[in-house]
């Protein structure tokens, strides 16, 4: 009676220390608590998120020929592109190797040892006693006193993923290989607008330095009738001097427009890949049509297409697997080892049948004392994904914001364009208008000059717009969701 109560009582002690073992794993995990999910408004406060034919889409932003060839270029040689796709490539190789982990390796092993064993060990002797058995053949006995050890075949190892440790740490890498190729569409998507951004500032230069040739021909006129009227006692030599200076400073900024433009088209070059060389572009800017009104779509939508918000959702996703893997880190992990091969101590009997050795070594280990750095692991995971997850809501309310900017911006640009054209026009007539009356004395040298200098800085200011206008066109494109 005393031997059966005695068995009972180790099944119980056995079966007790098994679930203090599985329990050692859960004693150190915590649940940190997500903060409710973020609402992204249904709407733009512009009011301009209806479907229609005038959504933003590549083919209407990307109406020059000239500038959708050099975008081809820059996606193709870009070298920021070529690093994305090498942070994808090495995205795909730790996701291959997290995979790999799941399943069993297997490896080729040959081996060759010797070894004297003392004559007062285990080994030593039963070595010894062995050899003076009547058990076995002479083939059997074992050489004294160096003992060889010869072995050639395969063993594999195994974790059996029990608690999804290794299923999760798979799926981190899967999601940050996806977040990889969102962040070459993110670096292509600022690439094209970077670009597209450059090649409107390049063809407004072209258009100020003709703006600024032309005016250095009435200013030189101004200063020829200056002197007529300075010779016919109208005028005196501050007038001329005046007109003088007025065509020097115009003469300084069409240089350095010249410079502004070789800057802007080595920096161009610079997004290609390539070294400075000319850039086709279109001579006509001023005369192409402002870009026509564009709506933005759902906010929901332009989420969804925007590569940094993807991004961030799929680094908050991996952070995710990456907590889960590290409260799995916790349990009891089992792994199995098995072997087969030929094992001998005589060389010429390696090959024997008899040589033949196979057999599984299973073992269940988890963390018991000094898990200071399995702790570490999980609160750093979990640090790492609150990041990720605070990360995340401030891209998508970067992205909003955005959008919502750049509606309100062409909005405005394009009344600030028409401002600009009456501008321009009414200054244009009154350098006609100051000229007739220099001319009959009824208005002096600062009238003239005043009439010019506005009149130049207007057609500057109505380049400037219309380039803002292009620009803030891409800037919709980019904020949308872009793409190539």
């Amino acid at each position: 009676m005393n031997i059966i109560t005695l068995d009972k009582s180790k099944r119980y002690l056995g079966l007790l220390a098994v679930v203090a073992f599985l329990a050692t794993g859960c004693s150190s995990m915590r649940i940190v608590s997500m903060p409710p999910d973020m609402q992204v408004p249904t709407d733009f406060a512009s009011n301009h998120t209806v479907h229609g034919d005038n959504t933003v889409s590549k083919s209407r932003v990307f109406a020059d020929p000239f500038l959708v060839q050099l975008v081809d270029i820059a996606v193709k040689q870009n070298q920021d592109v070529q690093i994305a796709m090498q942070r994808i490539e090495a995205a795909r190789s730790f996701f291959k190797m997290r995979k790999g982990a799941m399943l069993p390796s297997v490896e080729a092993a040959a081996s060759a040892s010797a070894q004297r064993y003392g004559d007062y060990t285990m080994e030593g002797v039963g070595n010894f006693d062995t050899n003076l058995s009547g058990n076995i053949s002479e083939d059997q006995k074992i050489a004294l006193p160096i003992v060889p050890y010869y072995y050639l075949g395969l063993r594999s190892s195994w974790e059996i993923d029990l608690w999804g440790k290794l299923r999760n740490q798979k799926h981190a890498a899967y999601m940050r290989l996806l977040g990889a190729e969102q962040g070459r569409n993110l670096v292509v998507t600022s690439l094209v607008a970077e670009v597209a951004s450059r090649y409107y500032d390049l063809v407004a230069l072209d258009e100020e330095l003709g703006i600024l040739q032309k005016n250095m021909s009435l200013q030189d006129s101004a200063v020829r009738v200056a002197e007529v009227q300075k010779e016919a006692g109208r005028a005196n030599e501050l007038g001329v001097q005046q007109f003088r200076a007025q065509l020097l400073r115009t003469r300084s900024l069409l240089l350095q427009t010249e410079q502004d433009i070789v800057r802007t088209e080595n920096e161009l070059n610079y997004l290609l890949g390539r070294f400075p060389q000319p850039v086709p572009r279109t001579k006509s800017f001023m005369d192409q049509p402002l870009p026509a009104t564009m709506v933005a779509g759902l906010p929901q939508d332009i989420m969804n297409r925007r590569p940094d918000v993807v991004q961030a959702e799929l680094e908050l996703k991996a952070t995710q697997a990456d907590v889960a893997a590290a409260k799995a880190a916790f349990l009891p992990s089992l792994t199995l080892a098995p072997f087969f091969g030929y094992n001998a101590f005589n060389s010429a009997l390696l090959f024997n049948p008899g040589s033949l050795a196979y057999g599984v070594i299973g073992g269940l280990a988890a963390p018991l004392l000094n898990r200071s750095a399995t702790k570490g692991n999980l609160t750093r995971s979990e640090a790492e994904k609150m990041e990720a997850y605070y990360r995340y809501n401030r891209t998508v309310i970067n992205a909003f914001q955005e959008v919502q900017t750049t509606l309100t911006n062409m909005q405005n640009l394009r009344r600030i364009y028409d401002l600009n054209q009456q501008e321009t026009q009414v200054l244009s007539d009154a350098i006609g208008t100051s000229n007739e009356l220099f001319k009959v004395g009824y208005a002096n040298y600062l009238d003239v000059i005043t009439a010019q200098r506005n009149a130049l800085e207007a057609e500057i200011n109505q380049v400037e717009t219309k380039k803002s206008l292009y620009i803030s066109l891409i800037t919709l494109y980019r904020s949308s969701g872009g793409g190539w």
